[in-house]
C-alpha cells in the first residue's frame, strides 16, 4: 500500500490534473468506476489503476464489479491508503479506484460515419463541462461523433470526462481545425446546419432527415468565418430577455430535434 503523498508514481498522477502534464506524459485520469468500466469497454488503454480498498463498496456495488473485472485484466494495480486517495480523486469522488490511461489517436479519417450520420461539431468551446454536458446529450440522441473544431482545452480534461458521464468513451470523438472539419464533411456530402443567433431560418423549419452536422459555437465568440459559404444558418426562437442559450441546451435541442424528425421519417 502507498501512504505517502511523495511516492513517484503518486506525484506522477497528480500531475495529469494539468493539462501540460497531460500533454507531456501523453496520459490522464479517469476517475469513479462507470466512467472506468466504460473506457474499458470502449478500448482505451489503461496504464495503472489507483485503488482504496476502504472505499470500495460490496460486491454488488459498482465499484466491487470494476475491482472483478480489473483482476482478469494485464494492468497494474496499487493499493492507497483514504488520504493519498483523496488527494488523487477529482472532486471528492469517493468511489475507489481512479485510472490513469492513454487517450486514444483519434483522427477525421478514423471515423466512421453511418449512413444517414447526425455529426456534431463544437467550435472555439473552451469549458470542460460544457463539452462533457453536450457529449452527454449527444450519446443520448445517438449522434454519430463529435468533433471538438478549433478548441481551448483538451477533450480528457477531467472536468469534461465528469460531466459528460463516461459517454467521452461511447461517442466517437476527435479535434481538428474548423476548416478541416468543414472540408471533411463537404467531401463526405454532409450538409451544414450552423446554430447562430442571427439566423433567419428556425431550427424547426430544416430537413434533418438526411445526413446532418449541427455546428455550434461559444457563447462569448459565436461560430467563425469558416461557416458561412454552402452552410444553413438556423436559430432558436428567444422569448425572453435572453439572446442566447448555453451551448449544451442548444445542443441538446437541436440533437433531438434531429431524433424527432427521424422518427417521424421512419
Amino acid at each position: 500500500m502507498i501512504t505517502s503523498l511523495q511516492n513517484a508514481r503518486v506525484k506522477d498522477a497528480l500531475s495529469l490534473r494539468d493539462g501540460r502534464h497531460r500533454r507531456r506524459q501523453g496520459l490522464f485520469l479517469i476517475d469513479g468506476g462507470r466512467e472506468i468500466s466504460r473506457a474499458i469497454d470502449a478500448g482505451i488503454e489503461l496504464e495503472e489503476v489507483f485503488i482504496c480498498l476502504a472505499l470500495c463498496g460490496g460486491d454488488d456495488a459498482e465499484c466491487g464489479r470494476l475491482l472483478r473485472r480489473l483482476a482478469t485484466m494485464p494492468v497494474r494495480q496499487t493499493e492507497v491508503s483514504s488520504a493519498v486517495f483523496q488527494r488523487l480523486a477529482f472532486g471528492q469522488r469517493t468511489e475507489g479506484i481512479v485510472a490513469v490511461a492513454r487517450p486514444p489517436r483519434t483522427t477525421l479519417d478514423d471515423l466512421r460515419l453511418p449512413v444517414c450520420p447526425l455529426v456534431a461539431v463544437l467550435e472555439g468551446v473552451e469549458k470542460p463541462g460544457n463539452i462533457g454536458a453536450v457529449l452527454r446529450s449527444a450519446d443520448a440522441a445517438g449522434v454519430s461523433a463529435l468533433i471538438a473544431a478549433d478548441g481551448g482545452t483538451d477533450l480528457y480534461n477531467p472536468n469534461t470526462i465528469r460531466a459528460s458521464l463516461g459517454t467521452i468513451f461511447t461517442v466517437p470523438v476527435c479535434t481538428a481545425s474548423a476548416s478541416a472539419v468543414r472540408d471533411w464533411l463537404s467531401s463526405r456530402r454532409v450538409p451544414i446546419f450552423a446554430a447562430r443567433v442571427d439566423a433567419a431560418t428556425d431550427y424547426t423549419a430544416v430537413d434533418f432527415t438526411g445526413p446532418a452536422a449541427i455546428v455550434l459555437g461559444s457563447e462569448a465568440s459565436g461560430l467563425s468565418t469558416v461557416w458561412i459559404v454552402g452552410v444553413t444558418p438556423i436559430r432558436l426562437p428567444m422569448y425572453g430577455a435572453a439572446d442566447s442559450l448555453n451551448v449544451s441546451a442548444t445542443a441538446a435541442v437541436l440533437f433531438y430535434e434531429a431524433v424527432r424528425q427521424r422518427g417521424l421519417r421512419k
